[in-house]
């Protein structure tokens, strides 16, 4: 049988067509095939329960389920220790995965300055910065020390005992930048989890934490425990009369950043959908009531502006810890 040139070309011309139109459909279904409703979603929290990061964490998978923003299941773990190396290490092993999914502290950026983490805060996939907060040296409602000038005072003579999530992390950072500002010392501790920390404040094994006040706004308010001074700028009415860093002459000018990462090198689908849903749940009732209750700054940006601040962050962290003699 003889085939003409014309048939030929037609039938390449068609072949072609075929191939496109395939690879565009398959194009589309793989764009469409995440999330994939039958895989269970890997969420870690790099803490013990009852901190900052688990209170964001839970708020955010509980909006997500009101509002079926996610069509599969969801598994919530706390894998605390290492100052967050054990939990993030975890999520850094799922590397390619859409499926691992971790809320985010300022010992992200922090651990891997002063640990050998295989993992550096650019290595993960970044999904958003919803919210910063600052801190409060908190003492127990008893405590002999009824102003932050009695705490420094007494720090002069013999440091106090400070409790803290994470060794060098904001939670050192904080009360370390103000001690030095204010010429006394501290014995900084640290704690895996709040819970852990504020059982710590509350029996005496400890003369003081470091904590968010929508952490510990519940004992302020029972009497249990009393803020001396708050690092952000301007403190919050729940907190009590309580002066600022900056109003005392001691301006420390650093916040703790809440966010959202994925596993390294995770589909670029999952990223664009876990944006989208980030942007969701900013816009809920339920996200607003959360950043009242927990006295946060709401500061929100996206994808690879969250990248970019992550390392700016960590340029200036490695800055002041350098300066302190904490690393090298």
């Amino acid at each position: 049988m003889t085939i003409s040139l014309e048939t030929l070309g037609r039938a390449t011309r068609a072949t072609a067509l075929a191939l496109v139109t395939c690879t565009l459909a398959v194009g589309a279904a793989s764009a469409q095939s995440y999330p994939d409703p039958g895989e269970t979603l890997d969420w870690t929290i790099a803490f013990g329960p009852g901190g900052g990061n688990d209170i964001m964490a839970r708020t955010m998978v509980d909006i997500i389920q009101k509002y079926d923003l996610y069509p599969g299941n969801i598994r919530l773990e706390n894998r605390a220790g290492g100052s967050g190396a054990v939990g993030w290490g975890h999520l850094y092993a799922q590397a390619g995965s859409g499926y691992g999914i971790s809320t985010t502290s300022g010992s992200l950026i922090t651990t891997p300055l002063q640990a050998d983490t295989p993992w550096k805060p650019e290595d993960f996939t970044p999904i958003a910065l919803m919210a910063t907060d600052d801190l409060a040296i908190m003492v127990r409602g008893d405590s002999p020390w009824q102003t932050i000038e009695d705490y420094i005072e007494a720090g002069k003579t013999t440091p106090p005992t400070i409790a803290g999530t994470g060794t060098v992390n904001v939670d050192f950072i904080v009360p370390k930048l103000f001690s030095d500002k204010a010429g006394f010392g501290i014995e900084y501790v640290s704690f895996n989890s709040m819970a852990d920390m504020q059982t710590a404040l509350l029996s005496g094994a400890v003369d003081s934490i470091v904590a968010n006040p929508g952490e510990i706004v519940g004992l302020v308010d029972s009497g249990d425990m009393r803020a001396l001074v708050y690092s952000g700028a301007k403190t919050p009415p729940e907190l009590g009369d309580v002066p600022t860093m900056a109003e005392k002459g001691y301006d420390i000018g650093v916040s703790m950043p809440r966010g959202v990462i994925l596993a390294p090198d995770a589909p670029a689908e999952a990223q664009a959908f876990w944006i989208d849903t980030m942007k969701k749940i900013a816009a809920t009732p339920e996200w607003a009531e959360y950043i009242s209750t927990n006295l946060l700054t709401e500061n929100i940006i996206y994808g690879e502006d969250f990248k970019q601040f992550l390392e700016r962050t960590q340029a200036g962290f490695a800055e002041v810890l350098r300066a302190q003699g904490v690393i090298q």
